[in-house]
């Protein structure tokens, strides 16, 4: 589940010693970033962490990675030459067990602004511990690969669209992909502003020799037109929502598509939701960040997703997608009257008590089709208030999508914040979940207030929470991050004192 939100505190932890790294030690240039890794199952891989030493050439900067184990210990490292508009990287592994270096920020300082580009990614070879630049390529409008060496600035990319629109009408768009089992993938059409057509799906072999094309939305209007949305793909088949609009009139239906021969296998209509909800169903946004909201399992594909009514979201809507006869089940619990039956001051919008509204922070999916939906309560910011955010709400359902209780955790009110909650990691091979959040609160004691760390687990549908207190020191921030299976990482640091520490702390679940 890479469902991690770095938020910043000033703590002090009080846990038993474990793990240690030293991220200032690993490298001599400027630390510019750290993420986890994880492989194609979800599992923790270990981390990487970049390093900066400014620029080396004029398109060019030098930069240096570190990659360490789920145990902190670091396995492999090496300096390279990114692009100069690279500011960092955010690690991930691909398919082939490849770590990706995907540029994270654009810098702009080190060059003009009519010379800015889109920096491109570096691929590490574990094996190997050899870095090169990942290799792009582009189809062209007359059925040829081409391949991007060297990526165009900004300014000349829309020098070019101008010239093409004005010249043909419209702009020609492709993209293509590389694929598990071998060749590659592409999409194209033809955009002419205010609509789109001539789509096609197409698959190549490894020498690019096309092996079929899939065309929809051939004669695509504002008024008439298609809209194909991958939902999932491995390598037998394809799984779509297509939508078709005529006059307004909107109809779905589950279309799936052979992998091998490029041939519809099914295709079927998908009712028992508004338009609205299953148009929207294929992605999730919560204050303007997306959380992943499916999760694919051997026999089938799990959405959450809002669920609409006149445009309004007043509750959740699972589809679940059957692998075996491509069957669509699709479900809704609204806050009214379901989640209200545990969460009596919810209204039909999901908002609550004193102006706060239930926004979705994370969600969790079992292998038997239950759900799990972490809301927080939060209050947007007034002409003259700040933001505002207090208890957690978990609603979890049962296989059949009915609300099976709503748990509240109640916590002191935060301002300015965004949320206090912080990541999510499934355990147990996905079977049970476990998720950490902070509070400000004060000591019963003491009377004076300090952090506390909240672990929460579900295990076999049972809640259990582990309070860790955390007290506060001076000019020092604390940023709790997943770790390894019955682990938390604690990254400690001080740009002052150049300190910039990470630890392992054994959790008791």
């Amino acid at each position: 589940m890479k469902k991690i939100t770095l938020i910043m505190f000033g703590l002090l932890q009080t846990f038993v010693f474990s793990q240690t790294q030293d991220l200032t030690t690993l490298a001599a240039g400027d630390h510019v970033g750290m993420n986890a890794l994880f492989d194609d199952k979800d599992n923790l891989y270990g981390y990487v962490s970049l390093y900066s030493y400014g620029k080396s050439g004029d398109k060019t900067k030098k930069f240096e990675y570190v990659i360490l184990d789920k145990n902190l210990n670091p396995v492999a490292n090496k300096e390279f030459e990114g692009d100069i508009t690279a500011a960092s990287y955010l690690g991930y592994v691909d398919f082939k067990g490849q770590i990706i270096l995907k540029p994270s920020m654009i810098d702009y300082s080190l060059v003009k602004s009519k010379e800015v580009f889109t920096p491109v990614s570096m691929v590490i070879n574990p094996k190997t511990n050899s870095i090169t630049r990942k290799i792009y390529y582009d189809y062209l409008e007359d059925g040829t690969f081409k391949e991007i060496n060297e990526p165009k600035s900004w300014k000349e990319q829309r020098k070019e669209n101008r010239d093409e629109k004005k010249e043909k009408g419209y702009n020609y768009i492709s993209a293509v992909g590389e694929l598990k089992e071998g060749g590659y993938f592409a999409v194209e059409y033809k955009d002419y502003g205010k609509y789109e057509n001539s789509n096609s799906l197409m698959k190549f072999d490894e020498n690019k020799k096309e092996v079929w094309r899939y065309k929809y939305n051939t004669d695509g209007s504002k008024k008439s037109y298609t809209i194909l949305s991958v939902l999932e793909r491995d390598e037998n088949y394809m799984y779509c929502i297509m939508k078709r609009v005529s006059d307004k009139q909107k109809t779905f239906s589950l279309m799936v598509l052979d992998m091998k021969t490029g041939k519809e296998k099914s295709n079927k209509p998908v009712t028992g939701l508004s338009d609205d909800t299953i148009d929207n169903i294929e992605s999730f946004y919560s204050n303007y960040r997306k959380i992943d909201n499916d999760k694919t399992f051997d026999d089938k594909v799990v959405l959450l997703g809002r669920n609409y009514d006149n445009l309004e979201s007043v509750g959740f809507a699972r589809m679940i997608l059957n692998k075996s006869d491509f069957s669509v089940d699709t479900k809704v619990i609204n806050y009214e009257p379901n989640i209200a039956a545990f969460l009596p001051k919810v209204n039909k919008y999901g908002m609550v008590e004193s102006g706060y509204m239930l926004q979705t922070k994370d969600m969790y999916f079992m292998n038997d089709g239950s759900v799990g939906i972490l809301s927080e309560k939060y209050k947007p910011a007034g002409q003259y208030n700040a933001p505002k955010t207090t208890d957690l709400v978990y609603i979890y359902t049962d296989k059949d999508f009915k609300v099976k209780n709503v748990q509240v955790f109640e916590k002191e009110k935060s301002k300015w914040v965004n949320s206090d909650y912080l990541f999510s990691q499934y355990l147990n091979g996905g079977k049970d979940v476990v998720f950490f959040y902070r509070d400000y609160q004060k000591d019963e004691v003491t009377k004076q207030k300090r952090w506390n760390l909240f672990i929460n687990t579900i295990i076999d549908g049972k809640f259990k929470q582990e309070i860790i207190p955390i007290s506060e020191k001076d000019n020092y921030a604390v940023t709790p991050y997943v770790g390894k299976e019955g682990y938390i990482l604690l990254r400690e640091y001080n740009e002052k004192e150049k300190f910039n520490k990470i630890r392992l702390e054994k959790l008791n679940y």
